[in-house]
């Protein structure tokens, strides 16, 4: 047993090198869900926004944005981003909000916990300037 314990951790194939897929995500388990009015079929600021909403979420290392889900119509949309904490995750996307026309009075929804549990939600609207 030791021989194949040997050569498992030789290849990289150790226990302490694999991490569950549950444990990750465990990890993220915060949400920032954007619920915006948007008005117009026509996406290309929805994916300028997109873009820019990325680059800050990788940059700050504070979660993953996830995508978004838009009416047929261009009527009004939802944006997805989770992580490890919804507060630094909004907060490193708020400045790129406050900037954006179409987020004025967006509602935005902090959710501390994996979705169908019951965890906390907190309910804030976006300021543009």
């Amino acid at each position: 047993m030791k021989i194949l314990a040997s050569l498992a951790a030789l290849l990289g194939l150790g226990t302490s090198q694999v991490t569950p897929a549950a444990e990750v995500q465990n990890k993220i388990e915060h949400a920032v869900i954007i619920h915006f009015q948007y008005g117009s079929p026509d996406l290309t600021r929805l994916f300028a926004l997109e873009d820019k909403i990325k680059d800050v979420v990788a940059k700050a290392h504070v979660g993953e944005y996830d995508g978004n889900e838009v009416a047929v119509d261009g009527s009004d949309g939802f944006l997805y981003l989770y992580g490890t904490d919804a507060d630094k995750l909004l907060k490193a996307i708020e400045p790129v909000l406050a900037e954006t026309s179409f987020m004025k009075g967006a509602k935005v929804k902090k959710r501390y916990g994996p979705a169908g549990t019951g965890a906390k939600e907190v309910t804030l609207h976006i300021e543009t300037r």
